[in-house]
C-alpha cells in the first residue's frame, strides 16, 4: 500500500472545505501547483441576511475558502493574511454560482489570489487576498493541531490507537 508523501492539505473539521454538516464543504483543487480554482454551489435558506440574499460574511468567507484552497494547494501551507472584498451585487440562495479562483503573483512566502464569485457571466462579489506561506508548525500551536498530525502520524503507521 502506497503512504502519502505529505500532509493532507486540510482539516477534516475545516468550516470551509472540511466534512462539518454546516460548512461549505469546498471540493480540493484537482492538481498541486495550479493557478486556478473553479466549483460551483449554491447558497440555502440558512445562509440568508437579508430575504432571499446570502449574508455578506458568508460570501466573504467562499471567496476566502476557494482563494485559500487554491493557495495551499499552490503552496502548502498557507494561511490569509489579508482579504479585501468587493459586493457588487445582491447574491441570491438557492441558484446556482461559480466560484472562481486565480493565482496573481508569487513573490518569496506572499502569494496573491483574485477571487470571483458569479452568476453566469454577472459579477456579485470579488476579492483580492494575501496569503503567507508559513511553517507547518504554525499549526502544532495548537491542541487541535497536535492532535490531527497525532492521527495522521497513526494513520500513516497502520495504527488507529
Amino acid at each position: 500500500m502506497s503512504r502519502p508523501e505529505i500532509l493532507p492539505h486540510h482539516d477534516p473539521a475545516c468550516w470551509g472545505c472540511g466534512e462539518t454538516p454546516f460548512g461549505f464543504r469546498l471540493p480540493a483543487p484537482e492538481e498541486e501547483g495550479g493557478e486556478l480554482y473553479e466549483v460551483y454551489l449554491h447558497f440555502e435558506e440558512g445562509h440568508q441576511g437579508g430575504p432571499g440574499i446570502v449574508h455578506g460574511g458568508l460570501v466573504a468567507a467562499v471567496l476566502d475558502e476557494a482563494c485559500g484552497l487554491l493557495a495551499t494547494w499552490y503552496r502548502f501551507p498557507t494561511v490569509t493574511a489579508r482579504i479585501f472584498v468587493r459586493y457588487r451585487h445582491p447574491v441570491p440562495i438557492e441558484t446556482e454560482l461559480l466560484v472562481r479562483a486565480r493565482l496573481e503573483s508569487v513573490s518569496g512566502r506572499r502569494i496573491r489570489v483574485r477571487g470571483e464569485l458569479l452568476d453566469g457571466d454577472e459579477s456579485l462579489a470579488e476579492a483580492r487576498a494575501g496569503f503567507l506561506h508559513v511553517p507547518l508548525e504554525h499549526f502544532l500551536a495548537t491542541p487541535e493541531g497536535r492532535a490531527a498530525a497525532d492521527a495522521y502520524r497513526r494513520r500513516l503507521e497502520g495504527t488507529t490507537q
